[in-house]
Order: C-alpha cells, then sequence, then structure tokens
C-alpha cells in the first residue's frame, strides 16, 4: 500500500472538527471549508491487502484495492452533520476497475460507545459488524444491491430492513460517472442522497448524534473528490 499525502497543515479540517463540536462561534449554517481532503495525515487506511494502493494528490483520493479497504477520517464528528463529496466508479483497464462497492460509514463507534481505533482492524468487512453506525453499500455485491444498515455493535448481525434492500439500473452505479453523495445526521433524521435524490431516508429513535467518517470499497477503483462537511 502507497499513501501520499499534501505536505500542507490543514488549518481548516481542525476549524471543522471544532464546529462540529460545538467549539466554534460560526453561525450554524455556515459552510464549512472543503480543504479535508488535502493534508493524508487526517486520514486512516485499513487495508485488507499490502497491494492496495490509496493516494491523495490534488484534493482526490483514490483507492485502488484488490480487496477490503476503508479509509477513515481521523477525527470525531458531532451532529447535527453533513457530509457531501463527488464519487467515481473509476473503468479505464486496471485490474482493480470492477465498478463495484461505493460504501459509506458515518457516526461510527465501538460498540462501548468509544471513538473508532484506527487501524485495529484489517480490512475484512465482517471487522467492522461491532461498530455503532450507518452503512450505505451503493452498488456492493458485485453492483447488483444498494442497502442501507444500522450497525447494532453486534458481530455477525447487520441489520437490514426490507425496505432498505434495492437493486435496479436507478440505484446501482455506472462507470466513470461522477455523482455527488450526500450523508445527513440531524438527530433522528438519517439520510442518503445521490445528487440530490434520496435513496433512504430514516427516523432513528435511538439516532447515533457523534462518530466517524469512513469511506470503504473492495474489490474496486473509487476517485474521491470535493469532500465537504457542514451543519445540515
Amino acid at each position: 500500500m502507497s499513501s501520499t499525502a499534501s505536505s500542507r497543515t490543514s488549518s481548516s479540517l481542525l476549524a471543522t472538527v471544532a464546529l462540529l463540536a460545538g467549539c466554534a462561534t460560526q453561525p450554524e449554517r455556515e459552510s464549512l471549508p472543503a480543504s479535508v481532503m488535502n493534508d493524508f495525515r487526517h486520514w486512516i487506511v485499513e487495508s485488507e491487502q499490502p497491494a492496495a494502493n490509496t493516494s491523495l494528490r490534488h484534493g482526490v483520493l483514490d483507492i485502488d484495492a484488490p480487496a477490503g479497504v476503508t479509509v477513515w477520517l481521523t477525527h470525531e464528528l458531532v451532529g447535527p452533520v453533513r457530509i457531501d463529496f463527488d464519487a467515481t466508479a473509476v473503468s479505464v483497464g486496471g485490474p482493480n476497475d470492477q465498478v463495484s462497492d461505493l460504501n459509506v460509514f458515518w457516526m461510527a463507534r465501538n460498540a462501548d460507545g468509544t471513538p473508532v481505533p484506527y487501524e485495529r482492524r484489517n480490512g475484512r468487512f465482517a471487522e467492522y459488524d461491532d461498530l455503532l453506525a450507518y452503512y450505505v453499500g451503493l452498488g456492493a455485491n458485485r453492483n447488483t444491491t444498494t442497502r442501507f444498515r444500522r450497525y447494532v455493535g453486534e458481530p455477525g448481525n447487520r441489520p437490514l430492513l426490507p425496505e432498505h434492500d434495492l437493486a435496479g439500473r436507478g440505484v446501482l452505479l455506472a462507470p466513470n460517472r461522477r455523482q455527488r453523495i450526500t450523508l445527513i445526521a440531524d438527530g433522528r433524521h438519517i439520510e442518503y442522497r445521490r445528487d440530490g435524490k434520496p435513496l433512504f431516508v430514516y427516523e432513528d429513535a435511538a439516532p447515533y448524534t457523534r462518530g466517524c467518517f469512513a469511506l470503504r470499497t473492495t474489490f474496486s477503483h473509487l476517485r474521491i473528490e470535493k469532500v465537504r462537511i457542514r451543519r445540515p
């Protein structure tokens, strides 16, 4: 695995974290700087195989993975929070260009409520079963399903409601198509949008109000850019 990072200190990321933690004086709805991607020291890669190539150049996170890879932002976010980013499933003839698994965790914590300990897990999907988190797998299972799950911190248990198990061309990945993904955790209101269209809307009676954000894929090649974190 190779990791390339900008040498600049991401002061805007620190401002982002402060605002989400309620420690800043800016108006609640003010947009936050989009430069959280500019310093790879604020991201941790958990990779199932050392051959995974994860790099960050000019604000573009490239995840080229022959097996499971999870990339965590190493700052806990406190809700309400909205995360936006552009994502492309790359298909240009590379060995991992399989167009599959644009996956995310958000508001993720350990089952005991402590922050996620980065690099504890080895990138295998089952290693994350013990999280408390929201999760969406867009174009998972070799681009045949799109699913929302609310993880409950129990190994082997990934609850899935029938209405959160989607299939069909309109909810899967298309090669080399940039799409805007939006994740929202606003009290009980949990939402996942693609290109402004809600795919999942969930009212959580016991919401996860703080936690970490991660991007994940397996045997695929993703390009992530224009990450923005702010209040809903």
